[in-house]
């Protein structure tokens, strides 16, 4: 009997110690961008929110922006990171950035547009010609944003050698504006952006805008690019700024499994009235589900059948 007893106890332990397991959160690394950015911000709120919602545990770390997210997602160091639209079409190609193709990843959903605002405190600066002879960062060397102020300048005819470069992230560009040591600076986040936000309330910021022609010649180069207005009130602007943007897209390894990224992607979306960031309002699954470069994973696209998207998959 005592046996008997002593069995059924530890058969009880056992099962109990799996149902433990079973329920236990998986934990997931999400790579964003700076601590200044809209990446890191918006990225903890989603992160946060999933991990509230699903048995699917993700935590939102800093990185250095959209190329090093891939990285990190090669070497399984995270699993899910955000990046802009034209880095993860160079890196599925294997173009600009990336010597060879990376196709070790799916997308999860694109969120949101984030402009590429060229941020200045002279009032001179009125064009992106102005930029001639100027100290102006334009991104930390071989970043996303280093290839959009390239293709900006190049649009207007200029290169990196008609400018005097730095290569910085947009949080220490904006610090080095404050300080007087650069011009103007190429950020390439959504707007408003934390760091230029800040810059807003104690110096008059100004926002350069590009001229319709100028965008049209852009685009029609690199059709990753969307015309963009910034209103004036994001950062008391005198007027709006015209820009061009690229698309914030969130994807994931390969192997995660279906049933998380389908708790990543519901999550967010059945959830956008409760995120508490302002880039919540922008979430579409139009546009989500807008990705043609690089194929769906499956358990993204599961959620966007349920509500009438029809996406590709690998």
């Amino acid at each position: 009997m005592k046996k008997t007893l002593a069995l059924v106890l530890a058969l009880t332990m056992i099962l109990a110690l799996c149902a433990c397991g079973g329920s236990a959160k998986k934990d997931f690394a999400f790579t964003t961008g700076g601590d200044q950015g809209t990446y890191y911000a918006f990225g903890g709120v989603m992160a946060q929110k999933i991990s509230e919602t699903t048995d699917t545990k993700v935590t939102a770390i800093t990185s250095g922006g959209s190329k090093a997210n891939i990285e990190a997602l090669q070497a399984n160091d995270a699993q899910f990171g955000f990046v802009q639209s034209d880095v993860m079409a160079y890196a599925y190609a294997g173009t600009r950035l990336f010597e060879t193709a990376v196709t070790d990843f799916s997308t999860v959903a694109a969120l949101y547009m984030e402009q590429v605002q060229i941020v200045t405190l002279d009032p001179a600066i009125k064009t992106v010609a102005d930029l001639k002879g100027k100290n102006v960062s334009i991104g930390a060397a071989g970043s996303g944003v280093y290839f959009n102020a390239i293709d900006v300048l190049g649009a207007y005819g200029l290169t990196e050698e008609d400018i005097s470069p730095t290569y910085q992230s947009f949080g220490d560009s904006v610090e080095a504006l404050q300080d007087g040591k650069i011009d103007a600076a190429f950020v390439v986040a959504g707007a408003p952006t934390n760091a230029v936000t800040s810059l807003a309330t104690t110096k008059k910021v100004y926002l350069v805008s590009l001229d319709e022609d100028h965008i049209a010649a852009l685009v029609a180069g690199s059709p990753y690019y969307t015309k963009y207005v910034i209103p004036a009130d994001v950062y008391g602007l005198d007027e709006d700024a015209v820009t061009v943007a690229v698309g914030a897209v969130v994807i994931a390894r390969n192997d995660v499994s279906e049933g998380d990224v389908y708790n990543f992607v519901s999550a967010v979306f059945e959830n956008l009235d409760n995120l508490a960031h302002a880039k919540a309002a922008e979430v579409s699954l139009e546009f989500a589900t807008s990705v043609t470069d690089v194929p769906y994973h499956a358990g993204a696209a599961k959620y966007f059948a349920e509500k009438g998207f029809t996406v590709p998959t690998k």
